[in-house]
């Protein structure tokens, strides 16, 4: 009975594990405490992140962002909702605004337009 128990067990294991191996990383790739967005939808692509504002974003994800994922660290008084902007050094219209743990696959107005984005404490 206590072999068949463990064997049970170690195939359980063996099928979990194989499931988790099979399922898409997304936005589980953006580390904690950080600002992720990915030059394609649903998280696809090359990722750039950030754990403070940036004023000027690099060349590939400049204007080619289709994904995003706020992991910043919440508590009272933190800066923790992120504000994406459509020009450099947080200029011209707000293109998509995440709440703390948001994740957005694809947001049609969003989509192509960030330069900047800033860390604030809300929408």
């Amino acid at each position: 009975m206590k072999r068949f128990a463990l064997s049970a067990a170690a195939a359980v294991l063996a099928l979990s594990g194989g499931l988790a191996l099979a399922a898409p990383a997304g936005a589980v790739d953006c580390p904690s405490g950080e600002f992720c967005a990915w030059e394609n939808a649903n998280f696809g692509g090359q990722r750039a992140n950030w754990s403070g504002d940036d004023g000027w974003w690099e060349g590939y994800i400049a204007d080619a962002d289709s994904s995003w994922a706020n992991h910043g660290i919440s508590g009272p008084g933190i800066k923790d909702h992120v504000k994406v902007y459509e020009d450099a050094w947080q200029g011209g219209d707000m293109t998509i605004c995440l709440s703390p743990g948001q994740e957005v696959g694809h947001n049609a107005v969003a989509n192509d337009r960030g330069d900047s984005h800033t860390w604030a404490v809300r929408c």
